[in-house]
């Protein structure tokens, strides 16, 4: 990630003092650029899509933006510092 892009790749909030790396092809589909996203957000990418969604997905950040699955979470996270984290709830299957 370069120094000028100091925004979360999925939400586009700014980033805060814990920042993780994710492959928007995911490592096990071939990935290997990685992007700069909050903690809550990662994990809230890993809850709502497959390794293979992701893959199909590839580094398309608006075209997730644009999934119903995230609408609601963007929509709430919007508003928070970004060093806010809460516990990602796993997806009932």
């Amino acid at each position: 990630m370069s120094d000028e892009a100091e925004t979360c790749w999925l939400c586009q909030r700014p980033l805060g003092a814990r920042v993780e790396y994710h492959h928007p092809v995911p490592k096990s589909r071939g990935g290997r650029e990685t992007q700069g996203v909050h903690p809550i957000c990662h994990r809230t990418l890993h809850v709502q899509f497959t390794n293979k969604e992701l893959a199909a997905i590839g580094n398309d950040p608006d075209a997730l933006r644009k999934d119903a699955r995230l609408a609601p979470f963007l929509e709430w996270i919007s508003g928070k510092d970004p060093d806010f984290h809460a516990p990602t709830r796993a997806k009932h299957r």
